[in-house]
């Protein structure tokens, strides 16, 4: 498990450069499909004669239960195999080949969204919105895996943050270029809505793969030249194995795993269902809730900044510690919102503490990956189940307290809860290179 230094250059500007690429790249499906265009799209066209229960391969179901079960489907086979195939990737040091398959799987998926034009075609938009979810999920574990490998342990925060950075810069450029066709339909030689929309699907698949060719033609290629011998299915279990062991024996890395499933369930429902709370709870226009979503995203990168200098000069315990308290407040305050301006003025403190948070726990976790290790990838691996499981559980429990008392207000309350029990879990961590200040050199 243990090897030599990488033999890529660390901290060479042009790597980093492409590595923040990625994030440019396949941000645009987390906007697009996930956040703003695709669900407010499903909803219109997974209707029968009007009605929101449809037929899915002979069942007759809501069309949102639908979706959501299938988004949580699709996590759930994320989390299962990509233990596994990160053993694999770390054994034959080919962790971009993994990435690009996933990059494929996924940008292919949001394009064959552009035959999801009427219910008839439902049990098909399910399965390319799955394919999507599992190709954008699947691709991040081997994408965060490269941070430790390109930039030494003080650079982690900033170049985490700039990562996310460019994700909210690039997808809101796409999703501006979306809404104008969306919006001028006619004017572009589309009939109709439905086909301007679908058509920025293609667009989005087409900017995945097109920017994606960036950080392949500059990110290093088996780094410590790695010769495998054997089976390749078997040493990747084994890989995985020796990992999970030495897990056991981190207990900081351990107990910080667990605190970030808490805290992160509450990120990530927020994150998918904030539009979901502004049409049942505020009764919003799409188009207010498409332009809330923008907002968040614009101020996600000022916020994956602001708390990257917070932990520059603070730690990163302290930057952590600031944000789940934000977000307590903000899950409080939810409960109390009665109006679009209410909603609006939350959302702009979602977005300053929601990319902040994100970077922030990415780089956090590197920092606490033994030095020595080379496996970054079954590292990683385990950081993304615990964030695939925790937007399963997170979600799941939201709808369901929604489902028993009959209103989202308890459900944002509960996500409260979440936030509380990561904070003093937190508490627990004691490594001193997430405590300290960093020291750029």
């Amino acid at each position: 498990m243990n090897g030599s230094t990488a033999v890529t250059a660390i901290n060479n500007p042009k790597t980093i450069r492409a590595w923040y690429m990625y994030d440019w790249a396949n941000s645009v499906y987390s906007l697009v499909i996930t956040s703003a265009i695709f669900p407010v799209y499903y909803k219109a066209v997974a209707k029968t004669n009007g009605s929101d229960d449809v037929s899915f391969f002979g069942i007759i179901i809501k069309n949102s239960s639908l979706y959501s079960y299938a988004l949580s489907f699709s996590f759930l086979i994320v989390a299962l195999i990509l233990p596994l195939l990160s053993g694999m990737a770390d054994y034959t040091g080919n962790k971009k080949a993994y990435m690009k398959m996933f990059m494929w799987l996924g940008s292919l998926s949001c394009m064959g969204l552009y035959f999801f034009n009427d219910v008839s075609m439902l049990e098909w938009g399910i399965l390319c919105s799955v394919l999507a979810s599992i190709g954008y999920s699947g691709s991040l574990v081997f994408y965060d895996a490269f941070l430790p490998e390109i930039v030494t342990e003080d650079r982690y925060d900033t170049t985490s943050a700039r990562g996310f950075s460019m994700g909210y810069y690039g997808s809101i450029v796409l999703m501006v270029v979306c809404l104008i066709l969306i919006l001028n339909h006619g004017s572009f030689g589309f009939e109709d809505e439905g086909a301007a929309t679908r058509f920025s699907f293609l667009l989005v698949g087409t900017w995945w793969i097109g920017f994606s060719f960036i950080p392949f033609s500059l990110l290093p290629n088996n780094p410590y030249n790695r010769r495998p011998a054997g089976r390749v299915f078997t040493k990747g279990y084994e890989e995985i194995r020796k990992v999970w062991i030495s897990l056991r024996e981190q207990q900081d890395l351990k107990r910080y795993l667990i605190a970030f499933f808490f805290y992160n369930m509450g990120v990530q429902t927020v994150m998918y269902l904030a539009a979901l709370f502004g049409t049942d709870v505020l009764f919003l226009e799409s188009s207010k809730l498409i332009q809330t979503v923008l907002l968040i995203q614009l101020v996600g990168s000022i916020g994956a900044w602001l708390f990257a200098s917070v932990s520059k000069s603070k730690g990163n315990m302290f930057a952590l510690y600031i944000m789940i308290s934000i977000w307590i407040i903000i899950c409080v305050a939810a409960y109390f919102v009665t109006n679009e301006y209410h909603f609006y003025a939350l959302a702009f403190v979602v977005g300053m503490v929601m990319g902040g948070i994100q970077a922030l726990s990415r780089a956090t976790y590197a920092k606490l990956i033994p030095s020595n290790t080379i496996d970054h990838a079954s590292y990683f691996s385990f950081y993304d189940v615990t964030f695939n499981l925790s937007i399963v559980f997170g979600t799941f429990s939201y709808g369901f307290i929604d489902q028993i008392t009959h209103s989202m207000r308890y459900s944002a309350l509960a996500l409260g809860v979440y936030f509380i029990v990561g904070g003093i879990i937190l508490s627990t961590v004691k490594a001193r290179q997430i405590r300290e200040a960093n020291s750029i050199r």
